[in-house]
């Protein structure tokens, strides 16, 4: 096994320490001396690999925001691999555009997509780590439109990519309405948010 393969578990055991404190608490409290004592990883190892402080957080930071996107999309690839009637298709992506919104832990969700895309905006090489991430959110979410439009079920005169982008605003968008003092219910959203979903429906006509 060569040097550079035996480093990825050891520097695995790093970015999984420093993305455990990323998700309880802010990143200006990250110590490398102390991730490195608490994992048994070379300080100097550390630097080699990725290069600064930041480097290992930004690492940390797109690691947290593939593992969030991915776990997001299985459900949306599977709206499609098994939809055979426009019923099927309904059936399986209103859950998506409702509940993926709904409950405490999808708060803490994207909140802590947005908190990563936030960061993106100051840092380049952050943002160049989560690009392949977010293409492929978009990418996912717009087959899935394009299936439906394919078939008829979804209008055609609203591009794929755009409703893709849009059902991600609604998602990331809720985040300003969690620090409200009255925020939207999860009931008042999941009802409101598939009342716009249904306006880009072209059910099929008996």
């Amino acid at each position: 096994m060569s040097k550079q393969a035996r480093s990825i578990p050891v520097m695995q055991s790093v970015l999984d320490a420093v993305a455990e404190r990323l998700l309880s608490g802010d990143e200006s409290r990250i110590r490398i001396p102390e991730i490195c004592e608490s994992t048994g990883v070379n300080y100097g190892s550390v630097y080699h690999h990725f290069g600064s402080r930041e480097g290992v957080i930004d690492a940390a930071y797109e690691m947290i925001f593939t593992r969030l996107t991915q776990e997001d999309l299985e459900g949306v690839r599977q709206a499609t691999e098994y939809s055979e009637t426009f019923d099927e298709y309904l059936s399986a992506v209103i859950p998506i555009v409702t509940s993926i919104s709904s409950g405490e832990d999808r708060r803490r969700r994207r909140a802590m997509r947005l908190r990563v895309v936030a960061a993106a905006t100051a840092r380049e090489e952050l943002r160049a780590l989560i690009a392949r991430s977010q293409t492929e959110a978009s990418a996912a979410l717009s087959y899935v439109v394009r299936y439906g439009q394919d078939r008829g079920w979804v209008r055609r005169d609203v591009d794929a990519h755009f409703i893709a982008v849009l059902l991600q605003i609604l998602l990331f968008g809720r985040v300003v309405d969690d620090i409200s003092l009255e925020p939207v219910s999860d009931e008042l959203w999941e009802h409101s948010a598939s009342i716009l979903f249904f306006s880009l429906l072209t059910p099929p006509q008996d």
